[in-house]
């Protein structure tokens, strides 16, 4: 009876061992199918991942051209920039540049203005400051022979009828000449046709004219006379009027154009 319990005992002893070890050889072959089957997919990866290497080398050189491509075009963008930045710089320069010469030009405007506005006003002072001219007869006494640039008269030395540029005013010889305004001699000469003549320089382009004189010494040329001085004696030297009486040729010249002496004389 106890043999045969131990038996009993021997044997289930023996079936639990068979029974785990045929659970371990399970494990093992489960564990040995589990790498096998992920060696494989390592290995799959690994090629996939040769692969992918590849594409991303194929990748990474396309991408290197493009970035070069890039780059150029960037370079180029950036020269284009910098041609744009000098056209905007040179503009901004010209602007400038406009701008200061129209600055330029307005304050040369103004200089003007102000140069004009002070030479004018300078003028104007002058003007009030300056002498009036205000001629007076030469010599005292009538008028035998008128002005008459339009209206013939009749000369009695010539025997025919001429224009006369000045008047005739009546005076014995040696009848003292005198300034009709101050001035300054221009000239004392012996005309052909009017005798000794002296001529006077005064201001704003106005002369007198004293003709058919017999003695000028008390001037000569150059020399500053004032108004009412002595400057000659009254003659008998014209020979274009040598059959009239003694007298005074006297003209008055304005910007050396004969004018009428009764419109200046006072």
């Amino acid at each position: 009876m106890r043999r045969d319990t131990r038996i009993s005992k021997n044997k289930t002893l023996s079936d639990k061992i068979i029974l785990y070890s045929s659970i371990g050889v399970g494990i093992l072959a489960i564990i040995l199918i589990g790498l096998l089957i992920y060696s494989k997919s390592l290995s799959d990866d690994v090629k996939q991942g040769t692969m992918n290497l590849e594409q991303i080398a194929n990748m990474t050189g396309n991408t290197v051209e493009n970035t070069e491509s890039a780059s150029t075009e960037i370079g180029k963008t950036v020269e284009e920039s910098k041609n744009e930045v000098n056209t905007t710089n040179n503009t901004t320069t010209n602007n400038t540049l406009k701008t200061n010469t129209n600055t330029n030009s307005t304050t040369s405007n103004y200089t003007n203005i102000n140069t004009t506005q002070t030479t004018n006003s300078q003028t104007t002072k002058q003007a009030e400051t300056k002498k009036e001219l205000s001629f007076e007869k030469p010599v005292e006494g009538e008028i035998s022979r008128d002005y008459a640039k339009d209206n013939l008269i009749y000369s009695e030395t010539l025997q025919e009828w001429v224009t006369h540029m000045g008047i005739d005013i009546k005076a014995e010889k040696t009848t003292v000449v005198k300034a009709a305004e101050a001035g300054t001699i221009k000239s004392i000469k012996n005309d052909p046709r009017y005798g000794l003549t002296i001529v006077i320089d005064h201001e704003d382009g106005m002369q007198t004219v004293y003709s058919n004189l017999l003695t000028s010494e008390f001037v000569v040329e150059g020399e500053k006379v004032e108004k009412g001085q002595s400057i000659g004696t009254v003659g008998n030297t014209a020979t274009f009027e040598i059959a009239d009486e003694a007298h005074l040729h006297f003209e008055i010249l304005k910007d050396s154009i004969p004018v009428d002496p009764n419109i200046y004389l006072k």
